[in-house]
């Protein structure tokens, strides 16, 4: 399922300006600066989530499984994989093999202690790679998905042309990611409460910065017909996308034609 490959995703990008957070910088500069955030948080990134979302994000992931309905001959890819959440919700619900893949070593390391993925055994791989030059070989998945990732990867538009690659003919692409709300006043109640995250962040994980980027970076994200018209572009068909809690996230979805 792996390959070699001497791609390099920053080739050609360098001189260009990327957000982080609310900043703008190097595009060179983006892939490091996101790996020591997730450096930083690797250890309560799972107490955080449910912090940042109220635990609110188990019921997102639940309605992105309900989406999926996964089959005993499936195989999972899950890109900015991270501590296997989603691998394992995937598994769980049937899936038949799941591979985690993650730039950031840190946060598949803390994934590996989960005793609900140890379960599974070899049904479970784990893969260091970038999400935008992926060390796969094409027509790998029935299944890809990132969840909460593609917002830190420095070139979306060649992450979503990876995941498509990578996907068997007639596979699905799933992204879960926050986004942007629709009725103006749960958005303005929204911002009151991210405005407090990183000093949550300085009291659970002793790091206020990582998470007033996590903040920033949400707000920096496409809004929800921006990354379907991306998708479209990246060559995805029958791309459609589903507003979850008003549009604090949203579960976007592409099929590779036939």
């Amino acid at each position: 399922m792996t390959k070699t490959s001497d791609t390099n995703p920053s080739s050609g990008t360098d001189d260009m300006l990327v957000d982080f957070g609310d900043q703008l910088i190097p595009a060179s500069t983006k892939q490091q600066r996101v790996n020591d955030v997730f450096r930083s948080v690797a250890s309560s990134y799972d107490v955080m989530n449910d912090v940042m979302s109220l635990g609110i994000h188990r019921l997102w992931k639940d309605q992105l499984m309900n989406m999926i309905t996964p089959e005993p001959h499936q195989q999972l890819i899950d890109l900015a994989g991270g501590t296997g959440d989603i691998s394992a919700r995937f598994l769980k619900r049937g899936g038949k093999a799941a591979v985690i893949c993650d730039i950031n070593t840190s946060m598949m390391m803390a994934g590996r202690d989960r005793s609900d993925l140890q379960h599974f055994g070899k049904s479970v791989q784990w893969l260091t790679g970038d999400a935008s030059a992926l060390p796969l070989v094409d027509c790998s998945a029935d299944i890809v998905t990132i969840s909460f990732g593609l917002r830190n990867v420095t070139d979306r538009d060649a992450a979503l042309r990876e995941a498509l690659r990578i996907l068997k003919p007639g596979g699905r692409f799933y992204c879960l990611e926050f986004s942007h709300i629709r009725n103006r006043p749960l958005s303005a109640m929204y911002s009151m409460w991210s405005e407090i995250l990183p000093g949550m962040g300085a009291l659970i994980a002793n790091d206020a910065e990582s998470y007033r980027y996590l903040v920033e970076s949400i707000k920096r994200f496409p809004d929800q017909e921006t990354l379907a018209a991306m998708m479209g572009m990246a060559g995805f068909a029958r791309v459609r996308h589903r507003d979850l809690s008003g549009g604090i996230a949203a579960i976007h979805c592409g099929w590779k034609a036939s």
